[in-house]
């Protein structure tokens, strides 16, 4: 479950816009922009783009966008794209974006309902962040961009076609990939073939960052990536939020190619604790916290993600 709200983006620190005060100091902090209960969103998005100093803005976030139930409603951010599209104007300072902000609370993940980021990709080419929340609806109908250095994707399940988007995406400048896969149950359709093409070198040479979090399918990922060449570019391999078991870290504590990592970030698992304490005597930086146990029933053993619904 996702229970907080960020409280930091781009390197800054986040604060709630409320239109009364308008835009202080946008150089130093990120503005958060959320249904609030008494404002409608799109007063409160014309007043925000209305504000002289919107020009400064350097980050931005979406949270709840929508006073109805997303599950049973058709509420989708394409009114809140158009609008970013028609306004980047006043928005050319723009380098990061996080769209889906939202807590547990006010919605699941599953919940969520997403949209074709390709538009608003095309409108923001300086753009070099893009985080999204939510994977009901997404898609990438052509993703290509020159300067876009992270993309993040939080999911409790990640379609397979969003997957292949990003497979066939011309990123040249990716530094920082993140994929929450989730699982079967909450929209996670492919299994390790649909994962291997983004193991490939070549495919972003400046990725220093991969993460390919909160997986079901995790052991059988650490298996193949162990001896994937893709490693000898990589600083960071983040495998956290998954299940993974022994299985799966046996295989990263064989590799050579592990080694040259500056982190590897495990933490969420069911390893044993003779296996932490392996992985931790690797002379590289290893999370291995947050250890959760199996469940039990009628003789079933149950492991779970960190975050799904």
């Amino acid at each position: 479950m996702i229970d907080d709200h960020a409280s930091k983006f781009y390197g800054l620190p986040v604060v709630e816009f409320e239109p009364q005060l308008g835009i202080e100091n946008p150089r130093n902090q990120v503005y958060r922009l959320a249904y609030n209960g008494d404002d409608k969103f799109q007063d409160m998005l014309d007043r925000f783009f209305n504000t002289p100093n919107v020009i400064e803005i350097q980050a931005l976030i979406i949270g709840d966008w929508s006073s109805d139930d997303y599950y049973t409603s058709d509420t989708n951010p394409d009114f809140l794209l158009l609008q970013l599209i028609e306004q980047r104007n006043k928005l050319p300072n723009l380098k990061a974006l996080f769209i889906g902000d939202i807590t547990s609370e006010e919605c699941e993940i599953s919940w969520i309902l997403q949209t074709d980021y390709a538009p608003l990709l095309q409108a923001f080419p300086q753009l070099e962040q893009l985080r999204v929340c939510g994977s009901n609806g997404l898609g990438f109908s052509q993703l290509e961009h020159n300067n876009l250095k992270t993309l993040i994707i939080e999911s409790g399940g990640l379609p397979e076609t969003v997957i292949q988007s990003i497979i066939d995406a011309k990123l040249p400048a990716l530094e920082h990939l993140e994929l929450w896969l989730g699982e079967k149950e909450y929209g996670f359709d492919g299994d390790i073939e649909t994962i291997k093409p983004l193991l490939e070198t070549g495919r972003f040479p400046k990725l220093r960052y991969l993460g390919l979090r909160d997986s079901e399918i995790v052991d059988e990922i650490a298996i193949e990536i162990a001896t994937a060449p893709i490693l000898n570019q990589l600083d960071v391999l983040d495998l956290s939020l998954g299940i993974l078991t022994d299985k799966g870290a046996q295989a990263l504590l064989n590799s050579e190619r592990i080694k040259s990592l500056k982190k590897l970030d495990l933490h969420h698992h069911y390893m044993s604790t003779s296996m932490m304490e392996k992985l931790k005597r690797l002379d590289i930086e290893v999370d291995v916290s947050e250890q959760e146990e199996d469940e039990y029933d009628d003789g079933e053993i149950y492991r779970y993600v960190a975050v799904s619904e």
